[in-house]
């Protein structure tokens, strides 16, 4: 789509640096420069005001992923897109059937209501829980990665989502704050809100999580 739109050598294309590396791949084998963009906190979608602050007279077009089952603001983003006469891609996720979205709802719900010392997901119109994404709140990584390799011995399935952001890696690495995605990408940790969870596997990941209570500092 980027190239059928002519955007190639010497345009910008303003991506995230929360996510997978293919955006950013894809806009470089278009011949584009990838330029990153910062991230809602909330929504773990693009920013639309940094989106803004990002633009210059070569941006050509914004490539907006939706996470975790949250979509981004794309309203905002695509006013700004009008302004400054842009074009803005969606990259969508997977759809799952409802009813399996109903029951991921329903135990995100349970969870929302039942951990502590974590900063469960903000819900927020229409997420449909792809992932089940918290923050685990302390000085950073060492207590993101240390609650998790904890819950994993007790036999909780969980997974950081973003390892390391697309603009710390070697071949796209950038020199710009994105303090929002810095912080994303150190406290985030996906736990299991599977369809197939039985109401015994949510206790035990409750219990598991609220026993390690110890390793953080509280949520606020």
């Amino acid at each position: 789509m980027l190239r059928a739109a002519g955007v190639g050598l010497g345009d910008e294309v303003v991506v995230p640096a929360f996510g997978n590396v293919e955006v950013a791949e894809t806009v470089a084998m278009a011949g584009a420069l990838p330029v990153f963009a910062d991230i809602d906190p909330a929504t773990y979608c693009l920013d639309p005001a940094a989106v803004e602050a990002a633009i210059t007279s070569r941006t050509a077009a914004v490539v907006v992923v939706h996470r975790f089952g949250r979509l981004a603001d794309i309203p905002r983003l695509h006013a700004a897109g009008q302004r400054h006469g842009l074009l803005v891609l969606e990259q969508g996720e997977s759809e799952a059937p409802y009813d399996e979205i109903a029951q991921r709802r329903e135990r995100a719900a349970y969870l929302d209501t039942k951990l502590r010392g974590v900063r469960t997901p903000d819900g927020g119109d229409g997420h449909t829980y792809q992932q089940y994404v918290v923050r685990v709140p302390g000085n950073g990584r060492p207590d993101r990665d240390a609650f998790a390799r904890a819950v994993r011995a007790k036999g909780v399935g969980s997974r950081v989502p973003v390892k390391t952001p697309v603009h710390r890696l070697p071949e796209f690495r950038r020199c710009v704050s994105l303090p929002e995605t810095e912080r994303a990408s150190d406290e985030t940790l996906a736990l299991p809100v599977d369809a197939s969870l039985t109401k015994r596997d949510m206790q035990r990941i409750v219990s598991a999580c609220n026993a390690l209570g110890g390793l953080l500092q509280p949520a606020f």
